[in-house]
């Protein structure tokens, strides 16, 4: 995943630019980067790798360093951005959050105008410098960026520096948010809502399903209009959003206690406890616990001295291993009792598994699940969210070629994913058994879609029911 920020300024951006991308450090280990401009300088930019230190302590240098009144940036789990790209358009950087599915064929079709790419280090081509590329085939920026929202399939949503302001593109069905703030001086551009509260920003709007607009630093004009048709991804109110984030108006928090709600009004359980996974489990167990009225409580703490992130190395047994590292057990609130453990979402099963069974070693008596999501049945095609990316490794596609033989085919999926069937009540029987859970629940899709509170068609829930 990734998040991106950006600043239009009177005065100088930098010190704006810098917290607004550090805060955006919950969505990405691997890259990170700054891009100015200034009247008298130009353009300046600097890129970093973070896997090892995080974005505050990379780029403290280029903070006192760097000067501008325009600047964007971002934080990646993949390429190294953003990109300073020389063309007919004159110079401009780029920054970009998606996804494109059909990298290969659009890059074949853009050698063939003789435009050459650097290979990434994986030898796979930078995305966003791609994207540049393809921006570069029209003859002005918005002709650019909306020939880029077509071809692309997948998403795509950017930030692009210009000397004359920062073009910000909302992907085509909105999969991805792009947030302005506002305040005397500026104006700001962001994935996440709060990123700009504490540099003094407000809230101004939300760009529309493939708006585009261009901020100065004297305001902000829509160059395209938003399209009416939204799809926006729900597993950022689940996992990916920042608590205090709002998304169409519906804040992070609110929607995971709205789902702990729903889930305790469909449950029979009596545990002693109700426990969250942190970060994201928290808040779904705070609204079951306060419908239960069973008492909330934390039998495990988040060690976070030295290790802020939330997202740990891309290599999964790596990141299972240090997520399991952060978490020190109370044993007098595990020894003895039946404990009712609430988390975000079960992927693959290898984390929530060991802590359960560290929780049964630390003298648990019982270990009910519940997750603040369906089952993830589909690998997502339109982000690069490593929750739901990879289908092969999803527990629940394990399970039902187990169940039935071989790979199942759509139809039978579908029925997998609805919570009323035979087949779905075999898949969670089976995970809970091999998971070793006293029992399991998940949340169902509709009570998920009435905790999110906008209206259920303009939300993308594909990685669990399959519908486009």
């Amino acid at each position: 995943m990734g998040g991106y920020f950006g600043v239009a300024s009177k005065s100088d951006c930098v010190f704006d630019l810098f917290y607004g991308i550090d805060y955006h450090s919950h969505l990405g280990t691997r890259r990170a980067g700054m891009a100015v401009y200034s009247e008298e300088d130009g353009f300046d930019k600097a890129i970093h790798n973070i896997e090892n230190s995080p974005f505050r302590t990379k780029f403290s240098s280029e903070a006192n360093t760097m000067h501008g009144t325009l600047g964007i940036g971002c934080i990646s789990d993949f390429e190294a951005q953003p990109v300073l790209v020389r063309s007919h358009h004159g110079t401009f950087a780029i920054t970009a959050i998606g996804r494109i599915n059909n990298i290969e064929e659009i890059s074949e079709r853009i050698i063939g105008d003789h435009v050459h790419f650097f290979e990434m280090r994986n030898g796979e081509i930078n995305p966003t410098e791609l994207v540049a590329a393809i921006i570069n085939q029209k003859e002005n920026f918005i002709d650019g960026i909306r020939y880029a929202q077509e071809l692309i399939d997948g998403s795509m949503s950017m930030l692009l520096l210009t000397p004359k302001g920062i073009y910000a593109a909302r992907d085509r069905m909105g999969r991805t948010p792009v947030v302005i703030g506002k305040k005397e001086d500026g104006y700001c551009a962001s994935f996440e809502s709060f990123a700009y509260l504490n540099l003094g920003y407000t809230d101004y709007r939300e760009l529309g399903p493939g708006e585009i607009a261009v901020l100065t630093a004297d305001g902000v004009r829509t160059l395209v209009a938003p399209g009416t048709d939204m799809k926006i991804c729900a597993f950022l109110w689940i996992y990916y959003g920042y608590p205090s984030s709002s998304y169409e108006g519906a804040n992070v928090e609110e929607v995971r206690y709205r789902c702990g709600r729903l889930l305790a009004k469909r449950d029979h359980v009596q545990p002693d406890i109700v426990a969250g996974v942190p970060d994201s489990g928290t808040a779904h167990a705070i609204g079951y616990a306060n419908e239960s009225g069973f008492p909330f409580s934390r039998p495990f703490i988040k060690y976070t001295p030295t290790w802020p992130r939330s997202f740990m190395p891309t290599h999964q047994s790596r990141r299972d291993l240090i997520a399991k590292m952060k978490l020190i057990p109370v044993h007098d609130l595990i020894d003895g009792k039946s404990l009712l453990l609430i988390d975000d979402s079960l992927v693959r099963g290898t984390q929530l598994r060991e802590t359960t069974e560290f929780l049964y070693q630390s003298g648990a008596k019982e270990v009910h699940i519940r997750l603040g999501c369906p089952p993830l049945l589909f690998g997502c095609k339109y982000l690069n969210f490593s929750r739901s990316s990879s289908e092969m490794e999803l527990i629940t596609r394990r399970i039902i070629r187990e169940l039935e033989g071989g790979e199942p085919d759509e139809a039978t999926l579908r029925e997998y994913a609805d919570p009323d069937s035979e087949k779905y009540q075999a898949m969670i029987a089976r995970i809970e058994e091999q998971q070793h859970f006293t029992s399991l629940r998940y949340h169902r899709l509709d009570d998920m879609a009435e905790a999110i509170g906008i209206d259920p068609s303009k939300l993308c829930t594909y990685c669990w029911s399959g519908q486009e």
